[in-house]
């Protein structure tokens, strides 16, 4: 039986490599911080920052890397019995950078890593199936075993009866090639009933470069209940069967953006699974999303990934410092809604 707290995420964990310089080339960079991310941990560590329940399932290295990354999990409350480890294969890395003109760069190392090698009877169906919302990306279909694996735990996730929340996450260097990866992301599509995408992803796969309404919606399917639309430092836009809207972002001073549409997620779960309701309420759903939009913010002042991930008490800091500037829009809890 689901918990009804509890938040699984699968796929990869890595180690990001973040340059000690903002606004370079990885080739230009005077030197790296290391900096543990992996986007579905990402999430199950937001969750668990904002004082949620989370786990995390994924295959990690036997090496220094890996026990680094389970222990982290550990230090960030995330419960780790769904990670296994490989002595064959390493842990994988990315070293990632923000260039001048605003870009990311990325460069993996993975040939394969050890999050590409998780098979069907390594997952523990047991944490899968206490999941109220079950949460994975695109890169774990990439490569077999681990997209078996993948689609496994899905299955076992619905028959449990969890939410199945999809971020794609498109990493185009991963995959063979744009079309493959096309048709890979989209080959779960109507499995889902939430999915969140960035402007970035929107355009790749409708192939029009605009975030209005008409394009949004060609991504979407009967089965979902949420179709979210980052927008970066727009916002967001949201889609339910019954309505739609935008909800503005927060001004922060960037420093870097890895990890900040995870936080977003992160965030935006760990309200949804306490209150499903708000899938069907407009007033809750924005109130939501400000929230996740303010963990997604501050996530970018700061380098790196999960070093940057916030508290519940730094989100409704910046939410009330927010509301200030902006007396006449409504508050939820003591902290700013922006209005549309």
């Amino acid at each position: 039986m689901a918990d009804s707290k509890m938040i699984v995420s699968f796929g990869e964990m890595l180690i990001d490599f973040v340059p000690t310089a903002s606004g370079v080339s990885l080739a230009e960079a005077p030197g790296f911080l290391k900096a543990p991310g992996g986007a579905p941990a990402n999430v199950a560590i937001a969750v668990s920052r904002l004082g949620g329940r989370a786990a995390f399932i994924g295959k990690l290295g036997d090496d220094e890397f890996g026990r680094m990354l389970a222990a982290i999990l550990r230090q960030n409350g995330v419960t780790d019995a769904g990670v296994v480890f490989d002595s064959g294969a390493r842990t994988a890395l990315a070293f990632v950078t923000l260039r001048a003109d605003g870009e990311r760069e990325f460069m993996f190392y993975r040939n394969p890593s050890a999050d590409m090698l998780l098979t069907e009877k390594e997952l523990n169906l047991d944490i899968i199936k206490k999941a109220s919302v079950f949460h994975y990306g695109s890169i774990s279909l990439i490569a077999e075993p681990c997209r078996t694996a993948h689609l496994r735990a899905m299955e076992a996730a619905k028959e449990a009866g969890a939410l199945l929340s999809y971020d794609p996450n498109l990493r185009l260097p991963l995959w063979p090639s744009a079309e493959v990866a096309r048709e890979q992301i989209l080959s779960i599509w109507d499995q889902a009933d939430i999915i969140k995408v960035s402007d970035v992803e929107l355009e790749f796969l409708t192939g029009e470069s605009s975030v209005e309404d008409e394009v949004a919606m060609k991504l979407w399917r009967d089965n979902l209940k949420l179709l979210l639309v980052t927008i970066g430092e727009k916002g967001c836009k949201y889609y339910t069967k019954d309505f739609k809207g935008t909800v503005d972002s927060f001004k922060v001073v960037q420093v870097d953006t890895t990890g900040a549409g995870d936080a977003f997620v992160g965030a935006m779960l760990s309200k949804l699974v306490q209150d499903l309701s708000a899938l069907q309420d407009e007033k809750k759903l924005r109130e939501v999303l400000s929230f996740a939009n303010a963990g997604g913010a501050i996530t970018t002042t700061k380098k790196g990934a999960i070093p940057s991930l916030p508290t519940e008490g730094e989100v409704l800091k910046l939410m009330q410092e927010n509301s200030k500037n902006f007396p006449s829009c409504v508050d939820f809890c003591g902290v700013h809604i922006v209005s549309l």
